[in-house]
């Protein structure tokens, strides 16, 4: 068994929220997650918490913002940038000491935001694993499209009406964007309790997911919108896993420039998940990501 450890980070006036299961001093590269939204909590990425059942300390975090970090609810909304939650990083990884040797995996959002750290070259950072994550919003926004068109007749035309008239908080929209999330986001049903605890958490304090994303993960509206990182992809200089899910929000064509333009990256697509592989085939997942990371030099 492991130690569990958690704390706060201080960062600028805020505080960041983290727990490190295990060692972080054994001699194996610590692995830090980082949670998806923009504006979700550490709560439904837990799963990777296994991983430090190898002997590999695993560090998740709350980004400010979210869960137990500083909630901001009276911030306008061009507070909320990739930039800040860039330098919140780098705080922690400072703050806990391993700003010179660590891994990093990014779920969702976080994948964005890990592939947004990797392409300023960190020296510390061994490899980054990119999970279910668009390489650019364009790219998300046309995949969505596609996958909307496919849904029933009738969720389609209530997803557009609420659009429309934008009565967005209404339980008719709310059932409706329901059937897209059963399809592609988590295919488990029921959700698992840490899945259930983040959407509880952001339909609490929607602040970050309102102001970068919009109300839902296919009707984004908010700054993250014409967001790409295609164009700085070439610069990615570490090993890079991408994992997708067969039926994932995050669907091949947004996976596709990682694949294309990040040398010697490795894509390995989990046939009966959507978006959370980590909780739809938690076993296969944790194996996959942990082989990755074992079989990479010093970690």
């Amino acid at each position: 068994m492991y130690n569990i450890t958690e704390g706060y980070a201080p960062f600028q006036e805020y505080q960041t929220w983290y727990r490190i299961c295990g060692d972080l001093h054994n001699g194996k590269t610590p692995l830090v997650i980082a949670h998806g939204g923009p504006g979700c909590t550490h709560d439904y990425v837990d799963a990777f918490r296994d991983i430090a059942g190898t002997g590999r300390a695993v560090i998740h975090y709350d980004q400010i913002g979210n869960g137990r970090s500083t909630h901001l609810p009276d911030k306008p909304a061009d507070f909320w940038q990739p930039s800040f939650f860039l330098a919140e990083l780098d705080n922690l990884l400072h703050h806990l000491g391993i700003g010179q040797n660590y891994a990093l995996l990014g779920q969702s959002w976080g994948g964005m935001l890990g592939a947004e750290h990797a392409v300023t070259q960190p020296p510390g950072l061994k490899a980054l694993v990119i999970a279910n994550s668009p390489a650019s919003m364009a790219l998300w926004l046309q995949a969505a499209a596609r996958l909307r068109s496919e849904l029933p007749p009738d969720v389609q035309e209530t997803l557009l009406a609420h659009e429309a008239a934008g009565t967005l908080d209404s339980a008719e929209y709310k059932a409706a964007s329901q059937v897209f999330y059963a399809r592609h986001v988590c295919r488990l049903d029921p959700w698992p309790e840490e899945v259930k605890r983040t959407f509880a958490a952001m339909d609490a304090d929607p602040t970050v997911y309102l102001a970068m994303n919009g109300p839902t993960e296919f009707h984004v509206i908010g700054s993250m919108k014409n967001w790409t990182v295609i164009d700085r992809l070439p610069a990615i200089n570490v090993p890079v896993l991408l994992i997708s899910g067969r039926y994932d929000e995050a669907a091949p064509e947004v996976v596709q420039p990682f694949a294309d333009l990040i040398k010697g990256a490795e894509w390995v697509i989990f046939e009966n998940s959507s978006h959370m592989p980590h909780v739809e085939e938690r076993e296969a997942c944790m194996k996959c990501v942990e082989a990755f990371l074992a079989s990479h030099g010093s970690l």
